[in-house]
């Protein structure tokens, strides 16, 4: 994954912004020792945009497309309304009992509920609608989970959308694989889809910030 700011000014960012909380080290640690492909973490410094939009939107209801470890959904946990629930969906059954460990460390492992599947197919099972909505999974779908949940979300309800500048693959017309043309297609069919506002943020590996208006 590329670096779309000079090292120094990044790290100097992270010094000056909020440090993960012990649980979110913990998980962290965990995930780099045991779990194939720890690149996919979100990170501490990408999860504390998550918490602090979660914060400022306090959301009653959220929907995470692409769970991992679980570690997204703990930062948007961080900004729950304290009715909320958060949805979190992953198509790997092997990654269900570390999620599930660290949700009950919150002490209201009641606040999540857990999917294993196919995201298109559960996504319309459930029957909520949604204030903020991460959407982190297999790229090749973005358009598709677009389309299934912008009927979904809340008039004024967030979704992030996270990778969508690839490793800088999709500013670079050399560059022509299917997951990056779909990628291209996906910012510019939320750029111009005239129910919703977007800014794409260069944090990390690139961050929709999409608002349904």
């Amino acid at each position: 994954m590329n670096n779309f700011i000079d090292n120094k000014i990044l790290e100097y960012s992270e010094i000056n912004s909020q440090k993960e909380p012990n649980l979110l080290k913990e998980l962290n640690r965990e995930t780099h020792l045991k779990i194939l492909n720890p690149r996919m973490l979100s990170g501490a410094f990408q999860g504390r945009l998550l918490s602090l939009i979660s914060k400022l939107i306090n959301p009653e209801k959220v929907l995470e497309i692409g769970t991992y470890t679980g570690y997204s959904a703990l930062c948007l946990y961080e900004g729950l309304d304290k009715k909320g629930v958060i949805h979190t969906i992953d198509k790997n059954e092997e990654l269900f009992e570390i999620q599930k460990k660290y949700f009950e460390k919150t002490g209201e492992k009641e606040k999540f509920i857990q999917h294993t599947g196919n995201a298109l197919k559960i996504i319309p099972t459930i029957n909520e609608t949604f204030d903020l909505i991460f959407l982190d999974a297999d790229k090749e779908n973005y358009i598709n989970y677009f389309n299934c949940i912008i009927n979904k979300l809340n008039k004024k309800g967030v979704i992030l959308a996270d990778n969508v500048l690839w490793s800088g693959k999709v500013a670079d017309e050399k560059q022509q694989d299917e997951t990056t043309k779909i990628l291209r297609e996906f910012n510019n069919m939320v750029n111009n889809d005239c129910r919703v506002e977007t800014i794409l943020l260069p944090i990390r590996d690139g961050i929709s910030l999409i608002r349904k208006i």
